[in-house]
């Protein structure tokens, strides 16, 4: 393993840190973040995943989110991937909701995109074995949770491993990419024109599962994006009638940003954590 340390911050009594590594996965070098709490009491530490959205790389979580206290105060580990793969061998498109920063966290079938862009892989398998030999004393629990792209990103891997994932939540998720203008673009390069093959990767139609783990989901009626790209009405719509447990919040005036995500993170946290332990 080409794992490499390239920065640490103490925070909060516990560790922030920075990793660099050759991905089999994406073929390609990759960076990724993850916070350890103090453990002064040498507990079983859980894991909980974040994944973040459009343009965006694991320093942005890390950076504006405040999430450190919170990862100490509850004394959960935090990892915190990349968003797509990246490097100049990289395809990539001049768009910024294509390519690279854009990987909808699938596993592309379609050329130019398939040889790197196996994000579901890389984070269910890759990136799980090297997190496991990062957090000591591992309680072996996780959730994941996630913004926006990473919120679809979060959604498709939970509810995909329902066994594994005690709880998924999202701030201003994609919830149906087959039918809005982010998804139907992404889905069209990566996986082809058969929209058949769409649905394997779209919370909406994943929703219909038994054995989804509980959900939360915040949407600020702010947001520039709702409800053309983020529109909940079909995935409320299968949650309900396949009768999962899925708490969707709108919340009065907050936008798409790390503002939003900012105040209500420690509702999340405390959602997680009532699962994990």
């Amino acid at each position: 393993m080409s794992l490499k340390l390239i920065e640490k911050h103490r925070s909060f009594d516990g560790e922030q840190c920075k990793y660099t590594h050759y991905s089999e996965s994406l073929q390609c070098e990759m960076t990724f973040s993850i916070y350890l709490p103090s453990n002064k009491e040498m507990k079983k530490i859980p894991l909980i995943w974040w994944l973040s959205g459009l343009t965006c790389t694991d320093d942005n979580f890390s950076q504006k989110s405040g999430f450190q206290r919170l990862a100490e105060k509850y004394q959960v580990a935090v990892m915190i991937p990349d968003t797509s793969p990246r490097g100049e061998e990289v395809a990539d498109d001049e768009a910024w909701d294509l390519g690279q920063g854009a990987g909808f966290y699938l596993n592309a079938t379609q050329d130019p995109w398939a040889k790197h862009y196996n994000m579901y892989t890389y984070i269910v398998d890759e990136l799980t074995a090297i997190a496991s030999t990062l957090v000591p004393n591992f309680s072996g629990e996780e959730s994941i949770m996630g913004h926006s792209m990473g919120g679809h990103g979060a959604l498709v891997i939970g509810m995909k491993n329902p066994t594994r994932f005690k709880a998924i939540s999202a701030f201003s998720p994609i919830l149906s990419p087959c039918q809005v203008p982010w998804g139907i673009k992404a889905f069209a390069s990566y996986l082809g024109e058969n929209q058949t093959f769409w649905k394997e990767w779209d919370a909406s139609e994943l929703v219909k599962e038994p054995s989804v783990p509980p959900i939360l989901i915040m949407q600020g009626t702010k947001d520039e994006f709702y409800q053309k790209q983020l529109d909940e009405t079909y995935f409320l719509k299968n949650a309900e009638e396949n009768n999962q447990v899925v708490n969707y919040k709108k919340i009065e005036g907050y936008d798409h940003s790390y503002f939003f995500i900012a105040t209500f993170l420690e509702d999340h946290f405390a959602f997680h954590v009532k699962y994990l332990r």
